[in-house]
């Protein structure tokens, strides 16, 4: 328990039944499909009743169900914590109807990383009492703050970020706050469209606790919160059997880096992770089996931009269930990996250790937070890293699939607009497949549709496809990145917070690293203007071009084995030049894009000239040339990056 007497793990004592019951296997059944089916039906729901393009047409929200435990039951995808609710609104004073709302950032115990994502919760009833919660967060266009979208990059406080509403009653029994709407909407440039995304957030929510509602009052509470913990059991037990296993016994360390923070001059901001196995657990299914400790220590202090993130909350509770995912790259097949769920089960198998306060994960109100992407992401793959390093590259290379971009000025008709998307990137290259093109972190969200923006906002998409030669060269290709022109048709101001414009996605084990992010403005004729990745105001002239190119994956293994025909292929699909597969492949081509033509004899013999002018041994990741730019030493590998 934590100091407010709040779970902070799933523990013995948190269990709805006593150990070692065994509720009916065909029920369990029954109570996880019905969970997933309600979780999808109250996005569902948010995604056709939202009005925002974010939420509505990028579909950047989440949804989620938990107990009265305040464990997370679902595992399709992410969600924010139901801790902070709990802690200020006791269960038993909760009554049907009421829906909670909160955006905190330090009041949400580290579900919250951004003031734009709005949490809304509903608790579900049975029998007058409080058995369960559904909740839904998502990025909303505008809650005031300093610039259009409540992103302000160069932010050096959270006060200029928004309006930061800790947990509050927005619906008292079925009855709307109007006051509280009232002072939300009149803090944003959109409001209109921020109070329809709430109404249709806690709409969804009510319907979605009305679901459960009905399913505690089929197979009444004992049943379906034995179900709860059974459907908990199994995921500790599977992934202490199938993926933690893979983990040899040992302590592995390694670092990875934002590279601005939109306030001082690039430079290198640590996060580091050691990572520890041992072979006794805590509390929980199966005692004495396997456990991974994870170690913040060596992170860097707290930036004075925004690229902060309040991780040291609850056990460290969110990034435990935000970094899982990665371990079930440790699966034994790529359809194993998709049936691993992660729900409050996995909360056991980690220990968290954070630094003292004042660092990127644990910093001190009120830093500002809006741009913790750069930390919280490159988390995932800090530790896709640390356990690379310890089962020997058998994990995916680098990506980073999130940057938000975007345009805002006077629309066709002189009104306001702001036209925001998240763009993703390639996915890196596996040990035993190329990685994904323009992928997106968050579950199911998506780029803006052309015929949508074209319509609604006054610019022309004129390219949108994937950025040739991006992906990371390997044995196994780093996956594409976006490449978009836009061409303005009134001026306009281009906003971007974005990382990895320096530093690119890494590759592994032989793997190069990708192309990084960049943006540039057409001035006219051959000139153009680069703008920095973390931009908030940059003037766009009428018929200016902007060209958008996101993030490829880092490569996997040594570019010289990728087989002949699969760099043809990828000649053909136009995903790599000719003068690509030359240098980075060591591939010697002819003929058109269509018929593309491999020189075998040249290409061996290219090859052998390539190895053999490699000196010494390689580090097991490669940084790309960015690194050396920002490193003091000029090293172009960290101490970490070798075996």
């Amino acid at each position: 328990m934590n100091s407010a007497g709040l779970p902070t793990a799933y523990e013995h004592g948190n269990r709805l039944t006593p150990p070692g019951s065994t509720p009916d296997p065909i029920l369990v059944e029954i109570v996880e499909g019905t969970l997933a089916s309600v979780e999808m039906e109250v996005e569902t729901a948010i995604a056709r009743t939202s009005r925002s393009p974010m939420i509505r047409d990028a579909h950047d929200f989440r949804a989620g169900i938990h107990d009265r435990q305040l464990r997370k039951l679902t595992g399709r995808s992410y969600s924010a914590l139901v801790h902070p609710i709990a802690r200020d609104f006791p269960l038993d004073e909760m009554g049907e109807g009421d829906v909670f709302f909160h955006n905190d950032v330090y009041e949400s115990e580290g579900g919250i990383g951004h003031l734009p994502d709005l949490c809304v919760t509903v608790p579900v009833f049975h029998d007058g009492q409080v058995v369960a919660f559904v909740q839904a967060f998502g990025h909303h266009d505008d809650i005031g703050g300093a610039v259009p979208g409540s992103m302000p990059s160069h932010a050096t406080t959270v006060f200029e970020e928004g309006l930061s509403v800790p947990p509050i009653k927005l619906w008292d029994m079925g009855a709307p706050n109007q006051a509280a709407l009232r002072i939300m909407t009149r803090n944003s440039r959109m409001p209109d469209s921020l109070a329809a995304d709430l109404d249709a957030e806690c709409s969804a929510c009510l319907m979605g606790a009305r679901r459960l509602a009905e399913l505690f009052e089929r197979y009444g509470r004992d049943e379906v919160e034995a179900a709860f913990d059974a459907i908990l059991d199994k995921t500790t037990e599977t992934y202490r059997r199938e993926i933690l296993a893979k983990i040899p016994t040992g302590t592995y360390v390694w670092e990875d880096y934002a590279e601005h923070d939109g306030v001082d001059d690039p430079r290198l901001h640590t996060q580091r992770i050691t990572l520890t196995k041992e072979e006794t657990g805590g509390p929980g299914p199966g005692d004495g089996g396997p456990r991974i400790i994870i170690d913040f220590t060596g992170t860097a202090p707290q930036a004075k931009g925004p690229i902060n993130h309040c991780g040291d909350y609850v056990g460290g509770n969110f990034l435990k269930k935000w970094l899982a995912p990665i371990l079930r790259n440790l699966a034994d097949t790529p359809e194993r990996m998709a049936e691993l769920d992660v729900n409050e089960g996995v909360v056991p198998l980690i220990e968290m250790r954070f630094p003292d306060k004042g660092t990127l994960l644990t910093p001190i109100y009120p830093a500002p937070t809006n741009a913790r992407t750069f930390v919280i992401l490159r988390l995932l793959g800090v530790l896709a890293g640390v356990v690379a390093k310890a089962v020997d590259g058998q994990m995916p290379a680098d990506q980073e699939t999130i940057r938000y971009t975007g345009v805002y000025g006077k629309d066709r008709d002189g009104s306001d607009y702001l036209m925001r998307e998240v763009l993703g990137g390639g996915s890196g290259g596996r040990y035993y497949a190329d990685g994904e093109d323009t992928i997106h972190v968050v579950p199911d969200s998506r780029n803006l549709p052309t015929e949508f923006t074209e319509s609604r906002f006054p610019f022309i998409v004129e390219r949108l496809g994937l950025a040739v030669d991006s992906g990371g060269a390997g044995r196994y290709r780093g996956g594409l990145g976006y490449e978009k022109h836009v061409r303005m048709l009134k001026d306009a101001h281009f906003m971007s917070i974005a990382d990895r414009s320096i530093l690119a996605c890494r590759g592994l084990k032989g793997g190069r690293a990708g192309m990084p992010f960049e943006v540039t403005v057409d001035l006219g004729g051959p000139t153009e203007h680069v703008v920095d990745a973390l931009a908030d105001a940059e003037e766009v002239k009428a018929g200016q071009v902007i060209r958008i190119r996101t993030t490829g994956g880092g490569g996997w293994g040594d570019p010289l084995t990728r087989p002949y025909a699969a760099v043809e292929r990828d000649l053909r699909w136009g995903k790599v030049s000719f003068d690509g597969a030359r240098t980075a492949y060591g591939v010697v081509a002819s003929g058109t894009k269509d018929e593309p033509v491999i020189d075998e004899a040249a290409s061996d013999a290219l090859r052998d000239g390539l190895r053999s002018a490699r000196t010494g041994s390689e580090p097991f990741f490669d940084r790309g040339p960015g690194y050396a730019r920002l490193a003091e030493d000029g090293a172009t590998a960290s101490e970490y990056d070798w075996l």
